[in-house]
């Protein structure tokens, strides 16, 4: 009986310890530790290089840092972090002059994308560069509906987050998504129909 009351004592502790507040810093940690990534990724597809991501994802969490009072009041932390490092990533850009040509050799590639040796090398040139291509429609988009597609397509936001981050609403996001789609199916048939000829 002694041996019951205990565990329910200490069931009680752990409990009671699981529903108290935690401290902002250990808020921030978990912060970290749950969406770095996907903040580091926000920067990447605003940017368009490592080094540069690296910097906004840093930058980003610094900013929380300075403003951690506000972290209690936050309803969706992953929504409130990629309009930061939207906001940082973008602001990088400007300062930086523009975007940076999006790389089409494989050396600058992630290693994270190294092709399988499962794959025969002319698949895997075609693959490559039908990538490229991509790449360089989505940046030839205007910025208004590369942004949402950016967001909701590459970093699988969804519509309602990609409205918080960029301020416009679900509606706009949606059909922005819609267009930008449409612009690159219509620009990639044209482009497989110039090379197939």
């Amino acid at each position: 009986m002694k041996e019951v009351k205990r565990l329910v004592a200490g069931e009680a502790i752990l409990s009671e310890a699981a529903t108290m507040p935690r401290s902002q810093d250990e808020v921030l940690e978990d912060m970290v530790r749950q969406h770095s990534r996907l903040v580091y990724r926000i920067a990447y597809a605003a940017l368009r290089s490592h080094h540069d991501a690296e910097d906004a994802t840093q930058e980003t969490f610094l900013r929380v840092l300075r403003y951690r009072h506000k972290v209690a009041a936050v309803e969706n932390q992953k929504t409130w972090l990629a309009r930061i490092a939207w906001r940082v990533a973008v602001d990088r850009g400007r300062r930086r002059g523009g975007r940076q040509e999006i790389p089409l050799d494989d050396d600058a590639r992630p290693v994270a994308e190294l092709p399988s040796s499962d794959v025969p090398a002319d698949q895997r040139l075609q693959s490559s560069q039908i990538d490229a291509l991509v790449q360089r429609l989505i940046a030839a988009l205007p910025e208004k509906l590369r942004e949402p597609l950016l967001l909701s397509a590459v970093e699988e936001l969804w519509p309602s987050e990609v409205a918080a981050t960029l301020r416009i609403s679900e509606a706009a996001v949606r059909s922005r998504v819609f267009r930008a789609r449409q612009i690159l199916r219509e620009r990639l048939a044209g482009q497989i129909t110039r090379t197939v000829r």
